[in-house]
């Protein structure tokens, strides 16, 4: 049991028997008296993908989820999923689209992962925060055009299109944020 003086950003417990992800919380202190200081969090189901919003009071106290975060890798995509295996132990898991096609655009055969296990069963995949990808089709680069900043559409390796700065070329490697899908810098 963990109160919620220790609710972080990242935290996993378990509310109606499903393990949600704390991704972001807040304290309010009343201005009345004798009223109790709420903790609003904002988290995510991670059986059901669901975003919701819950207030406790302080001292609340809640259950932390039986879940473990685990290294895994990427092995290969399979119909509309992907197969990963967890390098602890090797065994291998075949994900469902739900799962696998926010990170898709993001992983090469081979990458490494970070994989949310709940009761034996995998219910989140994350990749690295940033990841090297070739740039494999995109315009010519803009040339002197330095007044402002302007961006093109780049298709990377894995299929994912994202707007670059104007003067990359294809074949380059750049560095993209897998939480936004933005570009980062050149590799």
């Amino acid at each position: 049991m963990i109160t919620t003086a220790d609710f972080k950003r990242g935290l996993v417990i378990q509310l109606e028997s499903a393990p949600c992800l704390i991704l972001d919380y807040t304290t309010q202190s009343p201005s009345a008296r004798g009223g109790s200081t709420l903790v609003k969090t904002k988290y995510r189901n991670l059986l059901t993908g669901q975003v919701l919003e819950k207030a406790f009071k302080a001292g609340d106290k809640v259950d932390e989820a039986d879940f473990e975060r685990r290294k895994g890798q990427f092995l290969y995509p399979s119909g509309d999923g992907g197969v990963f295996m967890d390098l602890e132990n090797y065994e291998q898991y075949e994900l469902d689209a739900e799962l696998f096609e926010p990170v898709q655009g993001f992983l090469l055969e081979g990458a490494e992962v970070q994989l949310g296990v709940f009761q034996g069963r995998v219910v989140s995949v994350d990749a690295a925060n940033i990841v090297e990808l070739v740039v494999t089709e995109t315009a010519p680069a803009i040339r002197n055009a330095t007044a402002t900043a302007q961006t093109k559409e780049a298709v990377l390796e894995t299929g994912l299109c994202i707007q670059v700065p104007g003067y990359l070329e294809s074949g380059e490697r750049i560095k993209v944020d897998t939480r936004d899908g933005r570009f980062v810098s050149r590799a």
